[in-house]
């Protein structure tokens, strides 16, 4: 009898499991072919419409993005193939966390 007690909690965890790995993650990627002034605009559009980003900052003198995402719902490849859709290849600066 307490093997079927405990079998809906076994169960609840391991449906929320996939939840509980999930985390948001901050990378930068480094972008050098910008080259004007609107080009961050550009860049950030493409990776706002990415699934599971939640914040992008573009600097255009640093020749960088900064982009915290959601790891379940996006990867940086994503994030890579959105700027290069848009013109502009970018490769991975550092994983910030």
């Amino acid at each position: 009898m307490q093997t079927f007690r405990s079998l809906p909690l076994v169960a609840a965890l391991l449906c929320a499991s996939p939840l509980a790995l999930a985390k948001n993650q901050t990378v930068a990627l480094n972008i050098p072919t910008m080259d004007c002034a609107t080009c961050p605009i550009t860049i950030k559009a493409s990776l706002v419409k990415v699934p599971g980003v939640s914040k992008v900052k573009v600097s255009y003198d640093r020749r960088e993005a900064v982009i915290v995402y959601d790891d379940s719902k996006a990867t940086v490849a994503d994030l890579k193939k959105a700027t290069e859709d848009v013109g502009y290849p970018s490769m991975l600066k550092t994983p910030l966390n």
